[in-house]
């Protein structure tokens, strides 16, 4: 049974920490170093993603301290339900060193930051202060990663602009799961008509197929994949 340590009304400026992690001596290790920080209260532990979302939302912690490797449901998910439900509250990723390529799915699940589990407790720390103060602790490496997903997401915006605005009409039709006929149909137009457009919105966008295009332009547009028709 995991214990919720209070705050007292006086402490308010005290920042309030929550734990998921289901190693229970690394919880305990964990939770003791930040109780032991100036300005900083564990107030809660979880062992699961389960138990995380149903204790944590009422509890309002400041900063969620998330293992990414939870035995069911896994860390990134819970991070992605945690911030639908508390979007205020910054989830830090906990991670060992052979987890990086498991960071930036979180970081785009909405982590707010991600911690090795080797850290010192002055990073720990620090860490902590860093977000609460809205910063994004995470490795040079991982910022890299981040910094080239803009850079590419930035040429995509680039391209779909580049779109005439009846290219821009079949294309999102495209991505609706519409076939040419259909197409052609809904915008008055010959079926030879939409392949030429297609052609076109393949040559603008640097594709090869109707799949590449829609992938393309609903990665830009932050759509759903739908399902498409051939």
């Amino acid at each position: 049974m995991e214990v919720t340590h209070t705050t007292s009304p006086l402490a308010s400026s005290v920042c309030r920490v929550a734990l998921v992690e289901d190693n229970d001596q690394v919880r305990n290790q964990w939770a003791s170093l930040i109780n032991n920080f100036d300005g900083f209260s564990c107030i809660h532990t979880c062992a699961s993603g389960e138990a995380a979302l149903k204790e944590l939302p009422s509890l309002k912690p400041q900063i969620v301290l998330m293992d990414i490797c939870l035995p069911l449901m896994s860390g990134i998910e819970c991070t992605a339900r945690l911030k639908e439900m508390s979007p205020e509250t910054r989830v830090l990723i906990l991670t060992s060193s052979n987890d990086e390529e498991l960071v930036f799915p979180a970081l785009e699940a909405g982590a707010d930051g991600y911690l090795m589990k080797n850290s010192t407790p002055g990073k720990l720390r620090q860490s902590l202060q860093d977000s609460l103060q809205g910063g994004v602790p995470m490795t040079s490496g991982i910022a890299r990663r981040v910094a080239d997903f803009f850079r590419k997401r930035s040429k995509l915006r680039g391209e779909v602009k580049g779109l005439s605005v009846r290219e821009t009409e079949v294309l999102d039709l495209l991505s609706k799961g519409y076939g040419n006929k259909e197409i052609a149909d809904k915008l008055s137009l010959s079926v030879e008509t939409i392949r030429s457009y297609l052609k076109n919105i393949y040559t603008k966008m640097h594709v090869h197929s109707r799949a590449e295009a829609v992938a393309k332009y609903i990665t830009d547009s932050g759509g759903r994949t739908p399902h498409l028709r051939v």
